[in-house]
């Protein structure tokens, strides 16, 4: 792995992180809050080159802070890609904890949320293939800022949406495996 990447490979990482997100997240319904900030082009796409976890906690502090400040009615969302850093779910799980405490160190917890997701994401009390777990996977680890106040928001004009994750197993296992990967979702820097 390197810690570096050219500007085509930075561009390449955004577009597997763009279809993933057009084709599963969107195209899916896995999240019915997406597809207006995504039509809105609300999303902030950023990309951290170096497989360090300190870098990437960096890069996470300043997108916390960049996203803080902006104009919600601008940005309401950063995708934080790192296809270089923690390539082992269980690590990357285990950062997690880093994550939030930058959060509160920022003190911007219950402003703004970190969610996960990673290309072998898994559920605990799931086997590695189970198809539920495709419902958080990506082509790279990705850390997703949002606001609370959006979630709220989606929230309140979506009455069900503790019920979101059974609709999305189920979408899942009506998909398949075989179904995921006509998607074509894949990430190109690392084949």
């Amino acid at each position: 792995m390197t810690d570096t990447l050219t500007p085509d490979q930075e561009r390449t990482a955004i577009e597997d992180t763009q279809k993933w997100l057009l084709e599963a997240v969107v195209g899916l319904n896995l999240c019915p809050f997406a597809k207006s900030v995504v039509v809105k082009d609300m999303v902030r796409y950023r990309v951290c080159a170096s497989a360090e976890p300190a870098d990437v906690l960096a890069m996470l502090r300043e997108e916390l802070q960049h996203l803080a400040e902006a104009d919600p009615d601008k940005l309401d969302t950063t995708l934080l890609i790192a296809p270089n850093a923690l390539p082992d779910f269980l690590d990357f799980n285990d950062f997690l904890a880093d994550c939030d405490e930058v959060l509160m160190d920022l003190e911007l917890d219950g402003v703004l949320q970190v969610a996960d997701f990673h290309p072998l994401y898994q559920f605990g009390g799931t086997e590695v293939e189970d198809i539920e777990n495709f419902t958080n996977r990506t082509p790279y680890p990705t850390l997703h800022l949002l606001r609370e106040a959006s979630i709220d928001k989606a929230v309140e004009a979506y009455p069900d949406a503790s019920l979101i994750f059974e609709r999305n197993i189920e979408v899942l296992n009506k998909l398949g495996h075989e179904g995921w990967s006509k998607l074509g979702i894949a990430s190109r820097l690392h084949n």
